[in-house]
């Protein structure tokens, strides 16, 4: 049995059917709500914000990367000018 620590609500979670660091949801109010420990089994509200922050500097790493590849084809198309 553990207690949601956003309504206190009891929750029926099995500690053999959960790790650390699982995400589960609360039945009474919604909440997302992370495993940090299964022994006893203890829940915290989980970070929302971190994932989003990590999909936007995905986003940003790849249009960089793109832009890097964009660079180096015009680099190696001067050389190639200059060759000739």
């Amino acid at each position: 049995m553990a207690t949601c620590p956003e309504c206190d609500a009891d929750m029926e979670v099995d500690e053999f059917d959960v790790d650390k660091g699982d995400l589960i949801s609360c039945p009474e109010c919604g909440s997302n709500l992370e495993v940090t420990s299964v022994s006893p089994l203890e829940l915290e509200a989980a970070d929302e914000e971190d994932d989003d922050d990590d999909d936007d500097d995905e986003e940003v790493d790849e249009d960089e990367a793109e832009f890097d590849d964009d660079a180096a084809e015009d680099d190696e198309e001067d050389k190639e000018d200059w060759d000739e």
